[in-house]
Order: structure tokens, then C-alpha cells, then sequence
């Protein structure tokens, strides 16, 4: 992932440097495939502002930020994989039952610590993934007890990365004019 450079961006990111997402391959390769495009995506909408702005309010009456987006796909990617999928006793990150939605509300913290947070959390669920034998391997769904399947979290991961890609592209609209993919 690029890192977040100081100068403005170009306003339709003629630059656009993501690996473009195979035509051909096995259900794996195509959905890390997919999941890693969204990724970048994000970190493409993020680059080229300056820090301050990406924690920009930007449509009100709406609270989200590209801050407060960035903070939560690291706590989804972590929630997902290493919580739900892996077991891992790790704590949540940017949650507490006393204030649920802290990762989208409060946006203390260096911007540059929540995209190295993102990032690792990127890395270890690729890790997850990879480790893997099969797509059927499951987890334990938290709120029902219930099995899932890798390959259902990988597709909800796609979901929820296509979702707040499109709030990031309003958003990052709003801030600068800068639209793209």
C-alpha cells in the first residue's frame, strides 16, 4: 500500500497504480484478488491529501470521515479474520460496549498510526487467507455461534470494502473535487 504523500492528488487519479484483478482463475485467486483491488482502491481515495483533511466531515449530516473509514476497516479486517476466522484472543480495536462507534467518532490519534494499523491488519488477514487449506475451512460466527466459511467472510469483506469505498469517493470528492475508480 502507498503511502499518503503531502502534495494534492490529480483530479481524476490518472496515476493509478492497483493490480488489476485477474479475468481467469480459481475461486481463491479471484476473491483475494477482488478483496486486495478494494483495498487499494481505499488507499488510492486516501492519497494525496494532507493528514488534517482526511478527517474531514465532509457531507453532513453524515459523521464519516476517510479517517473515521480508515480506523474502521482496520477493526472489520481484524474482527473478520483473526477474531472470527482464526480464533485469535486479540483485542478489538476502535470499540467498547460503552462507546460502539468510537472508530468512525473519535478521531484522536495520528492518521499515519491508523493507516500502519490498517495495514498490518491487511497483512495479517492476507496471512489468514493464505494459511488456509480450503474456503470451507470455518470460524465461529460471534453473534450466533454458528460455523462461517472463509469464503463467506471474504465475500462480505468485499462488500463492506465496495460500501465505504463509494462513501470514501464522496467523500474525497467533497474535500478536493478528485473522483475516480
Amino acid at each position: 500500500m502507498s503511502e499518503i504523500p503531502e502534495a494534492n492528488y490529480s483530479k481524476k487519479w490518472d496515476d493509478d497504480s492497483r493490480s488489476t484483478p485477474p479475468l481467469v482463475g480459481d475461486e481463491r485467486e479471484i476473491l483475494t484478488a477482488f478483496l486486495d483491488w478494494h483495498r487499494e482502491t481505499f488507499a488510492l481515495k486516501c492519497s494525496g491529501l494532507p493528514k488534517d483533511r482526511l478527517s474531514d466531515k465532509g457531507a453532513p449530516p453524515s459523521g464519516l470521515s476517510l479517517h473515521g473509514i480508515l480506523r474502521h476497516l482496520g477493526s472489520v479486517e481484524r474482527w473478520w479474520f483473526r477474531i472470527q476466522f482464526a480464533g485469535e484472543d486479540v483485542p478489538l480495536l476502535y470499540y467498547s460496549d460503552d462507546d460502539p462507534d468510537q472508530d468512525f467518532e473519535d478521531l484522536d490519534g495520528d492518521v499515519e498510526e491508523a493507516f500502519a494499523v490498517w495495514r498490518t491488519e491487511c497483512e495479517r488477514s492476507r496471512e489468514i487467507v493464505a494459511a488456509a487449506r480450503s474456503l470451507d475451512e470455518t470460524g465461529v460466527h460471534r453473534a450466533t455461534g454458528q460455523p462461517i466459511s472463509l469464503r463467506r467472510i471474504l465475500v462480505g469483506m468485499i462488500a463492506e470494502y465496495a460500501r465505504h469505498n463509494g462513501h470514501a469517493d464522496l467523500l474525497r470528492e467533497r474535500i478536493d473535487g478528485a473522483t475516480g475508480h
